[in-house]
């Protein structure tokens, strides 16, 4: 006879929660890195709506964005470690997405 194993409920990890509003990014990382992916993230998601919304190939979007039809599949599959932070931004300003940034103390 197979022994049943008690479960508490409720417990299936660590307690730990990240409070609404705020990103989980800032509990895996340092601030500094947290807020650079959180800006590159906005960029990388920005720019994969623009894909989406502009119904252009792949190729044809790599042609307006003056990269590779490579990089833009890289858009598509949310690669954000294959974007630097200044790439994202001209890519972004190519798409016409006018990139801003806004300093909260």
């Amino acid at each position: 006879m197979k022994a049943k194993v008690k479960r508490h409920a409720g417990v299936h990890g660590p307690s730990h929660k990240t409070a609404a509003g705020r990103s989980v990014l800032r509990d895996l990382f340092s601030a500094e890195e947290a807020a650079a992916l959180e800006i590159r993230s906005t960029l990388l998601q920005g720019l994969e709506s623009w894909l989406a919304s502009s119904k252009l190939t792949q190729m044809r979007a790599a042609e307006a964005l003056g990269v590779t039809q490579a990089r833009i599949s890289d858009i598509k599959r949310g690669k954000i470690n294959a974007f630097s932070l200044d790439l994202l931004i001209r890519l972004a300003a190519r798409a016409g997405l006018q990139p801003t940034l806004r300093l909260a103390a």
